[in-house]
């Protein structure tokens, strides 16, 4: 084992005496040294709770004779973070998590780790950094949050949000806001909807490295402590059977990921975050293919924001086992993909599956909300590197639209413009700037789109970015444009009243430019002027384009 390099012969007595200093036991160093890695804060609502999560994987490791280690890292929540100078730090803040679990996994010689996230960029930086040290790895996460309700309507974070744009368009009161605002988020979790944080739990079970339930088992059951205590005992299994992440991380099973991505109708963010992963396990990973899956894959699921219902609901009727089953009998599915139940993912599916489908929160694949997945990769004269769009979020009468360019640089010029009634039906509006190098940072925004929607506009108006959605948003907003414009990439170059086309069903993004306007154009463009110090301005120095998951540079 790894640990006997502080463990075992005679050199390693001060190591053990440091040991000792913990108030290990001769019998405790000689079992497994497991790291338990927290992101517990009193800040993060999905985090919360992340004390008693820790403490049931503890007792599971010492149950089947390990010995777990807790060590913390850290996590933004995006909601805080979001429309303001903080959500800068939230994407960039992967790769912080990611090298404070590498430094501590490896500085202390763990022999397995369990991560235990639950909110959008931890769970990804957890990931990347497994794939990394190729470790027995096991994930719990937190669990999401129970949907809240006021006055019989059932309402979530987004709502929050949208209602904020609805009182400004003068079709909802403040008290009606206030009621919203003391409703929206009854309980710990990650929020209700299928938002960044829950679509990334739910791959965990499609990649295989969490047992069944992560995804969908609501925070505050007591269902989701056993599964945490069933996921300590486990990690010791998996380092009895040298189980590492290079079994877990293939092609196969981010195919499995990608299959279920789109089955859900999840957050854009999640192709952002598996080509990430994907690039951590040196596995190839591309746009081209995420379309050819979602072309594909039929649309069974439509939760919060594309729909009404909610990760209780989807718990409720089977959770990600029941979804897993309907593509694993289509065929769909790698089922031989190992997972670290012990079995394969089929064998896992069809032990675990527990309701048949029921035809509202899971549709079967023979009758499914779209013939194609949720998520669309679009490419074309705007975007040759890539964008993306939560598909199964857009209105049917905007999934084909042409328009004049309403562009900001930046979000807050857009949000006042949004605000005070600027934008009109049929307009596109353009945020740049915002890319990982431009932002920078990424930033994730939420606000802008469901302002839009709770003016009633967001059947009416597409959002473009070379930034990011949040996964609580819907409408036709169009993120993750490549390049960037802080690289000059052709959303620089568009103009006010620019015509822009979309075709979502066909995947394509373009200006109406001429040759000759766009040599123009980028002869006369210069990059934004960053004014960024410490850790942003290594982000930016370092960071890739969103088509290569914003990755530090190898």
């Amino acid at each position: 084992m790894r640990s006997h390099n502080l463990t075992k012969g005679i050199e390693r007595a001060p190591h053990r005496s440091l040991l000792k200093a913990l108030g290990l036991t001769e019998k405790e160093m000689g079992q497994p040294l497991i790291g338990v890695v927290s992101a517990f804060s009193e800040i993060v609502p999905g985090h919360a709770h992340l004390k008693n999560i820790t403490e049931a994987v503890k007792a599971g490791v010492r149950m089947n004779g390990g010995t777990p280690l807790e060590f913390p890292t850290i996590g933004v929540c995006d909601g805080l973070a979001m429309n303001h100078e903080g959500m800068r730090y939230s994407l960039a803040s992967r790769e912080v998590i990611a090298d404070s679990i590498e430094i501590m996994v490896t500085a202390h010689s763990l022999d397995g780790i369990v991560l235990v996230p639950n909110c959008d960029k931890i769970v990804p930086g957890m990931l990347m950094a497994a794939a990394r040290l190729n470790l027995p790895t096991i994930l719990v996460s937190g669990g999401p949050m129970l949907a809240g309700e006021t006055n019989g309507t059932i309402v979530d974070l987004s709502s929050v949000f949208e209602a904020v744009g609805a009182v400004k368009a003068g079709k909802m009161s403040m008290e009606t806001l206030s009621e919203y605002e003391e409703s929206a988020c009854p309980t710990c979790g990650s929020c209700s909807g299928m938002y960044t944080a829950n679509s990334m739990n739910c791959m965990t079970e499609a990649i295989g490295i969490a047992l069944p339930g992560n995804g969908t088992i609501p925070a505050v059951y007591s269902e989701r402590i056993r599964l945490a205590k069933e996921t300590g005992m486990r990690i010791v299994e998996l380092i009895k059977d040298d189980f590492t992440c290079s079994q877990l991380f293939t092609k196969e099973s981010f195919h499995n990921a990608l299959r279920l991505d789109m089955a859900l109708g999840c957050s854009t963010n999640t192709i952002l975050h598996l080509t990430a992963i994907a690039h951590e396990s040196d596995v190839p990973f591309d746009l081209e293919w995420v379309n050819a899956i979602s072309r594909s894959t039929p649309n069974l699921c439509r939760l919060s924001p594309a729909g009404q219902h909610h990760m209780e609901d989807l718990y409720k009727v089977g959770g990600l086992q029941t979804v897993l089953y309907q593509l694993n009998e289509a065929g769909l599915l790698y089922g031989d993909s190992p997972t670290v139940q012990g079995n394969t993912l089929s064998d896992g599916v069809k032990k675990h599956k527990k309701k048949s489908v029921d035809g509202q929160v899971i549709k079967a694949v023979d009758a499914p909300y779209s013939e194609s997945g949720g998520i669309q990769v679009l490419r074309g004269s705007l975007a040759p590197g890539g964008a993306v769009v939560k598909k199964s979020a857009v209105a049917d009468a905007m999934m084909n639209h042409t328009g004049p360019a309403r562009v900001f640089d930046g979000e807050t010029a857009a949000v006042e413009a949004i605000l005070s009634g600027q934008i009109h039906k049929g307009d596109v509006v353009v945020i740049r700037f915002e890319g990982p190098k431009g932002g920078p940072g990424m930033p994730e925004m939420l606000t802008p789109t469901s302002t839009l929607a709770g003016m009633g506009l967001d059947k009416h108006v597409a959002l473009l970015t070379d930034g990011r959605f949040s996964g609580a948003t819907r409408g036709a907003a169009i993120g993750h444009i490549s390049p960037e414009a802080q690289e000059g990439g052709p959303i620089a170059l568009i103009e006010e009243g620019d015509q822009i086309s979309i075709d979502i069903s066909k995947g394509t993004l373009d200006h109406h430019l001429t040759i000759e306007e766009v040599h123009e154009r980028t002869l006369a463009f210069k990059p934004k002027v960053l004014n960024v110090k410490g850790y942003l301005a290594r982000y930016v120095r370092l960071v890739t384009s969103a088509s290569e998951g914003a990755v530090f540079r190898k």
